[in-house]
């Protein structure tokens, strides 16, 4: 790995570690608030992707306009700005949709960036290096977030304020790229017309709706933990429900490490026994009634969904490398994956309201997975051979 990488690395690391503490900083307080209704945590959720899905027509063309280290410079500046309004008290769902807006401007030039700094051989292993580097991140923010939230909520937010702007400081280091000149006019049309030509590309269809089916599935497995552990578990702590998600993330972390060795970019079809393979852990976890289950069966889901998500990536950064701009391609796999974590979200909250329960949410959310997996699988998976 080459400077370059290595402080893209360091700066991700933060980046993510305070875009995952922040969420459970806030599911703490939502947890330690009065009357607060139960599709409220969901809800949050929710308008992050929102920001995602709004944002995704601009933030591609941004990342291949300008130099995607300034890029991420200033994605960190606008996710920083969101914390602070939080702890200026302004409303939280707003808030955080700002929050959201950053990480949406952050994402393209962060994936966007790899193909510049590495050789097309070594994509799928800095794929490897920075999902691994995302999941560490996140599996320390996660458990950071939510403990500090046990002990102080608004001193979780400022820790949160103080890593994006270290993140920044780190993105520094990256070396200076030059911009890749894409026009952002017309960037409605823009946008259309890349959808379009990735969706007559079968392997580019195949790893957009693959990857469209991984993300649905973890949005909703992370929000449906908050529920789900004080009816099996018997507890409301923050910081325990953080844990549950540490040990999804340790999964996702290991599959990422064993990746580069199963499936290589010209081989993406394998990448269906790991989707099978998450849907069947998910319908185990309906089963679980205790701690270490749980963290088993979770780090399992993880493990296998690390597998196949790596991958994923790979291909649509080399096909968008090759074809529109890997910032543009990367702008409309955001699109597609927050699309899905939206539905996916907003069906789950609709259940909540709906009074369903989180064993019935986990075996639908099962029961989806393993559909989706097979509709994949029998119409586009022979196109990627």
């Amino acid at each position: 790995m080459g400077r370059g990488l290595n402080a893209l690395l360091l700066a991700q690391f933060f980046s993510a570690f305070a875009d995952n503490a922040i969420l459970f900083a806030a599911i703490g307080m939502v947890l330690q608030a009065e009357q607060m209704p139960t599709w409220y945590i969901p809800a949050l959720q929710s308008v992050f992707l929102v920001a995602y899905v709004v944002a995704a027509p601009w933030v591609g063309p941004w990342a291949d306009r300008w130099s995607k280290p300034r890029i991420l410079l200033v994605a960190n500046l606008i996710k920083a700005a969101g914390v602070g309004l939080i702890l200026a008290g302004v409303e939280p769902l707003l808030a955080y949709g700002l929050v959201g807006f950053g990480a949406a401007v952050y994402s393209p030039a962060k994936y966007g960036i790899l193909p510049e700094l590495v050789a097309t051989t070594q994509l799928v292993r800095a794929n490897a290096w920075i999902e691994a580097s995302t999941i560490g991140a996140i599996i320390l923010g996660t458990v950071a977030g939510g403990q500090l939230a046990d002990i102080s909520v608004r001193g979780a937010f400022w820790m949160v304020a103080a890593t994006y702007l270290l993140s920044l400081l780190l993105t520094l280091l990256i070396p200076r790229l030059a911009p890749r000149g894409a026009q952002t006019r017309q960037v409605l049309r823009q946008f259309s017309q890349t959808t379009r030509r990735f969706l007559q590309t079968p392997r580019a269809r195949f790893a957009l709706l693959g990857g469209c089916r991984f993300w649905g599935a973890a949005a909703v497995l992370r929000v449906l933990l908050v529920a789900w552990a004080p009816l099996v578990l018997e507890s409301r702590s923050a910081g325990d429900i953080s844990l549950l998600a540490l040990y999804l993330a340790l999964g996702v972390v290991a599959g990422s490490a064993l990746v580069p060795r199963l499936i290589p970019l010209h081989q993406l079809q394998r990448a269906r026994l790991a989707a099978w393979a998450m849907g069947a852990g998910i319908l185990l976890f309906a089963l679980v009634d205790n701690a270490w289950q749980a963290a088993l069966v979770l780090f399992l889901i993880g493990c296998s969904g690390g597998v196949f998500i790596v991958p994923i990536n790979a291909a649509l950064q080399h096909i968008g490398h090759e074809h529109v701009g890997s910032g543009r391609a990367v702008a409309v796999q955001n699109f597609f994956q927050n699309v899905a974590m939206l539905l996916a979200v907003g069906l789950y909250t609709l259940s909540t309201a709906a009074n369903i329960g989180p064993i019935a949410a986990v075996l639908g959310l099962a029961g989806g997975v393993l559909l989706a997996t097979l509709w994949v699988s029998r119409h586009l998976a022979q196109a990627t051979e």
